[in-house]
């Protein structure tokens, strides 16, 4: 445990720094300060000691030396159980200081300005603060380090019922002192190699690195950290209440079902991811409808699968999920009677609860590492620039809410992409057929999506005992469907076989050299067609 006797406070930001002070003015501790805080400090009438007191300097040259002396120094770093370091300590007349209170000179802030010039910038590096932190927490053993308000209430609190600050805080407190001056020098590093070098710096930081299952597979080890400051819906802000502990995979397909979902907008979804590809995907008046719905996009994937729900879990589709295998549920709340009914399902049932999801994705970036290098770029986030009608057969406004639910199913789903929609009821919406990951989408329409969609008809048909004969069935289904593309058709032979199908509505980004021939083709077999100009590669 650590006494705490004399205490140095100097912070830029002075956010709750008068009411800390008077707390341990209360407790009996001596104050040292400097500048704009020792002058906040004797506004508040609070007892306070000018640095240039204890080192015998004046503050010089504009604020830039104040704290850069070995009565300071020494007064931090001195190894209170070494006796010729106390020995020396007292020959020099040198006060041992216990306490440090220290945030530096907003840089980030100051750089983040409009037009701000390379000489503010500059004068806004702190040199004497990050010298204080690091002394101080080199010395936890006997200093406590606060650089962040939050913890001033922590300290004081700790102080008011023990007198004396714990080592595992003062542990604590060093690492985050430690990590706040890591990363004050590498957004300079950032600013100024590209001012001065004019060369881009990426610099990372992720934290609680946490252990997972194993990796994509097996005999692969895998961790899962998390980004600090992240806002808006995260897997790292996501509670789980069941289950194994989440894989690799689980990770990836999760993210995916979550980015899918929050781009479908307020109506009850679910959706469905098998190896990072939204296998089933719906909307529907009710979670449950959403959810059968996406299971009957594809019942033969859905084993084994992650789903995603955009609306509190209730009873009635928590027992939907019943006699089923699932890896990972993930939804932004769960009523307790669901909760109950999905913990007794299985022990193993990953079940992760995410209240931010309400608020959708705020990051707007993509990492991507490759051996040797990484790739950065911006979040894909839209579903097309324009919406073009480039067809002499009109596009329906009607099916417009279709498309655009096509569309993002599209652009979640591993390229090339092909997908099948349906309205299976009056504006709500289901994947029928997914074609996914295929070198070239004529395999993606011919091999994949059209013959998942038939195998998908063939079960509901069979389910719904329907009169009429299963061709007819399809091809009344199918000629009302939407078929998205997550990029061009290089050549006219994908319409030609979406319209083999009974296929008569499709939208794609358009862009290719043969757009033309494209056109002339959905002209003369009388396909409706949309260019977005919006690629959606998704590797």
């Amino acid at each position: 445990m650590v006494r705490i006797k004399k205490a140095l406070l100097s912070v830029s930001d002075k956010t709750g720094i008068a009411d800390f002070a008077k707390a341990l003015n209360n407790l009996g501790i001596e104050i040292i300060s400097t500048g704009g805080t020792k002058s906040t400090l004797k506004d508040s009438q609070i007892p306070v000691e000018d640095v240039s007191k204890v080192t015998g300097f004046p503050e010089m040259m504009d604020g830039r030396v104040k704290t850069l002396h070995p009565k300071i120094h020494a007064g931090l770093l001195c190894l209170r159980e070494n006796e010729e370091h106390i020995k020396q300590a007292q020959e020099q007349n040198i006060e041992l200081i216990d306490l440090v209170a220290v945030n530096l000179y907003p840089f980030q802030e100051t750089v983040a300005k409009k037009d701000v010039s390379l000489k503010e910038a500059i004068e806004n590096i702190d040199i004497g603060g990050p010298t204080l932190i690091r002394a101080s927490a080199k010395n936890y053993p006997y200093v406590v380090i606060i650089t962040d308000p939050e913890d001033y209430s922590l300290v004081v609190n700790e102080l008011e019922a023990h007198n004396e600050i714990s080592l595992s805080t003062r542990e604590r407190l060093a690492v985050k002192a430690f990590r706040h001056t890591a990363n004050y020098d590498a957004i300079i590093d950032t600013y100024l190699s590209k001012q001065l070098m004019d060369e881009d710096i990426l610099r990372l930081l992720f934290t609680q690195g946490n252990t997972l299952r194993y990796g994509e597979n097996w005999h692969q080890w895998a961790k899962f950290y998390k980004e600090p400051g992240v806002e808006g819906a995260s897997l790292s802000g996501a509670v789980q209440h069941n289950g194994k502990e989440m894989s690799y995979n689980n990770y990836v397909d999760t993210d995916n079902a979550m980015q899918t979902i929050l781009e479908l907008g307020d109506d009850p979804s679910a959706c469905m991811v098998k190896h990072n590809n939204p296998c089933g995907l719906a909307t529907g008046g009710t979670l449950t409808e959403a959810l059968s719905a996406a299971w009957d996009g594809d019942p033969v994937s859905a084993f084994g699968s992650i789903i995603c729900l955009n609306k509190e879990v209730d009873i009635t589709t928590a027992r939907f999920m019943k006699g089923k295998f699932i890896e990972v549920i993930l939804a932004p709340g769960y009523e307790p009677e669901a909760m109950e009914f999905l913990q007794q399902k299985s022990k193993d049932l990953r079940i992760m609860e995410m209240s931010q999801m309400r608020q959708g994705i705020k990051v707007k970036r993509k990492l991507t590492y490759i051996m040797g290098g990484m790739l950065s770029q911006s979040r894909d986030i839209g579903i097309y620039d324009k919406w073009e009608v480039v067809s002499e057969h009109p596009f329906p406004e009607s099916k417009r809410g279709l498309a655009e639910f096509s569309m993002t199913a599209c652009k979640r789903t591993k390229s090339n992409s092909v997908i099948i929609t349906w309205e299976y009821a009056k504006q709500k919406y289901m994947v029928l057929g997914m074609g996914a990951g295929q070198p070239n989408r004529v395999d993606s329409i011919r091999k994949l999506a059209v013959t998942k969609a038939k195998e998908n008809l063939e079960l509901i048909y069979e389910r719904e005992k329907l009169k009429i004969p299963f061709d007819q069935y399809m091809k009344n289904i199918m000629s009302e469907c939407v078929l998205s593309s997550d990029a061009f058709f290089p050549f006219d032979d994908s319409i030609i076989h979406s319209t083999e199908h009974n296929i008569r509505y499709i939208i794609s980004p358009g862009g290719s050299i043969r757009d033309n021939e494209v056109i002339a083709t959905a002209n003369k077999l009388g396909v409706s067609l949309v260019f977005t100009g919006m690629r959606h590669f998704n590797h």
